[in-house]
């Protein structure tokens, strides 16, 4: 009897030829999607307009539809505490991200002397460093509001509304002072009004006592926009 000949190259199992169809299919998702990332407003407008049985325009401009690269409030608070936790302990500050908002709080038994408006050493310190992650910050459209607020309940002979201001204030004008642009900045005081915690533990009551810098980054597409405008009116 004869012996089977014994199989050279064995035959490939059956899921290979699924996973390879798999692979080639996901290629082909990938290139088209990137391929409809760009649209040809030339093209766009002839076929739009051969329907339309009127006088097809020559547009010559590619626009991307994809947005611009700009920095996410995410990236800006993580550039933030990159910063500040060199400078200053885990106890003096708070970043927090809200939708398009950034808020830095600094809090004030670190930030200023007992019941005063004069910065600590330690405090001039960190805004410096503040100061130049917002120089650098400016390149995008971006707002800023220095926030001064006190506790709830402040010490005899302390107006909240008096200190609260000076406070912000201060804070801004240091700020301006180490390259922050003036135009972009603004400054307010809420006294004792807008607590953060309202539970009687000491603890918790002192950190009301505070400067806030929220950044409201601007997240209009304005090159979109006047490319739009543009088109519309040819």
């Amino acid at each position: 009897m004869a012996r089977k000949k014994k199989e050279e190259c064995p035959s490939a199992p059956a899921w290979l030829i699924s996973f390879s169809d798999l692979m080639s299919l996901l290629l082909t998702f990938f290139i088209l999607l990137y391929s409809m990332s760009v649209l040809d407003i030339k093209k766009l407008m002839k076929f739009l307009w051969y329907f339309q049985g009127e006088r097809v325009l020559q547009y010559t401009k590619t626009v991307s539809l994809l947005p611009p690269i700009s920095l996410l409030p995410k990236d800006m608070a993580l550039s933030l505490k990159e910063r500040i936790k060199r400078v200053l302990p885990i106890h003096a500050y708070q970043i927090e991200v809200i939708e398009d908002y950034v808020i830095l709080r600094l809090f004030n038994d670190v930030i200023f002397d007992k019941d005063s408006a004069e910065l600590s050493e330690e405090a001039k310190k960190a805004l410096i460093s503040i100061a130049k992650a917002l120089k650098a910050l400016s390149k995008n459209e971006i707002e800023i509001r220095v926030e001064g607020h006190t506790d709830i309940t402040p010490p005899k002979g302390v107006d909240p509304w008096d200190l609260s201001v000076k406070r912000a204030v201060t804070v801004a004008q240091f700020l301006i002072k180490h390259g922050v642009d003036p135009k972009k900045i603004s400054a307010t005081g809420y006294g004792n009004t807008k607590p953060i915690y309202t539970w009687n533990h000491p603890l918790l009551r002192r950190r009301n006592d505070r400067v806030e810098i929220i950044i409201k980054v601007k997240t209009e597409r304005k090159d979109l926009e006047k490319e739009k405008k543009r088109i519309n009116s040819q």
